[in-house]
Formats: structure tokens, C-alpha cells, sequence
């Protein structure tokens, strides 16, 4: 049985080690899916799966859902499974999509030049909020590679010790 978790507000929450796990019958485990990512971030490992059973051109556009609701690629997936589903048991059922783009209701995501793009523009914008833009004026390009690096390999280099000594984190 997997455990709740904490609320963002309560001790002990640490956002680069939570993770959320999601099931779905074709899947012989869960998949852990952090919660900082981005779902457009794990779509490569469910590509890999269903290339065994389909053609390349009908997987090319990935959507995802939740109980009737096309979920966001730009919102991290934390925050979608917060507003969606923290109350229901785990793992998170998400429902992949390979046909009928929801154009209504999402943005196309073209490549992960675009969710990078988009990551370093909230983190700056929340810089811009909390810190008057001066922990990312601070940060050398190699630092803004890290941690994009840590947030799309679903590890803990995006809050790397040279980052928290710099005072980033």
C-alpha cells in the first residue's frame, strides 16, 4: 500500500524526491512519475512500450487524461495529480491517448525543446517573484543545463550541492 503524501506545505516535503506512482494494465510495474516533471518527459518510455504493438505513425502524438480531463503538459505533474486526484487511492490511473488531440483543451507539444523552454521560463518567472530575478542572473548557462538535466532524468541533480551552496535552493 502506498502511503499519502504530504501536502506542500507540511515538513518534510522535498518536491525532487516525491514521486507519484502510475498504473496502467499494459504496465507490468508502476511507473514513478516525478512530481516536479512533466508527463511530455516520460512519453519516450511509453512510446518504447507500444511500439511492440503499433505503428510508428499512429504513436506519434501522445495526450494523456485523467478521468475525462485531458491533462496539461505544461503543468508539472504534481500539480495536476494535486488538483486532480490527491484524493483518490494510488497509483494515479492516467489514461494515454494516441488519437483525437483535444486541440479545445491542449497545447501541442512539439519537442522537448518547447517543455525546456517553457521550465526555464517559470523558473525565472519564479525567480523574478521570490528574488527580484537575482538567483537566475547569478546562474551560469552550465547551471541552467543542470538543472534542467536533473528534472528530465527524474533525479536529484537539479537540487545538485553546488546549486544549494550557491544558495539557489
Amino acid at each position: 500500500m502506498v502511503k499519502n503524501l504530504p501536502a506542500c506545505g507540511q515538513h518534510g516535503f522535498d518536491p525532487w524526491v516525491r514521486k507519484i506512482p502510475w498504473r496502467r494494465e499494459w504496465l507490468s510495474t508502476p511507473l514513478l512519475l516525478p512530481r516536479v516533471s512533466y508527463l511530455t518527459l516520460v512519453t519516450d518510455k511509453v512510446k518504447k512500450h507500444f511500439q511492440k504493438v503499433m505503428r510508428q505513425e499512429d504513436i506519434s502524438e501522445i495526450w494523456f487524461e485523467y478521468e475525462g480531463t485531458p491533462l496539461k503538459w505544461h503543468y508539472p505533474i504534481g500539480l495536476l495529480f494535486d488538483l486532480l486526484a490527491s484524493s483518490s487511492a494510488l497509483p494515479w490511473n492516467i489514461t494515454v491517448h494516441f488519437k483525437s488531440f483535444p486541440e479545445k483543451d491542449l497545447l501541442h507539444c512539439p519537442s522537448k525543446d518547447v517543455i525546456e523552454a517553457h521550465f526555464m521560463s517559470c523558473v525565472k518567472e519564479a525567480d523574478a517573484l521570490k528574488h527580484k530575478s537575482q538567483v537566475i542572473n547569478e546562474m551560469q548557462k552550465k547551471d541552467h543545463k543542470q538543472l534542467w538535466m536533473g528534472l528530465q532524468n527524474g533525479n536529484d541533480a537539479g537540487k545538485n550541492i553546488s546549486l544549494k551552496e550557491r544558495g539557489y535552493f
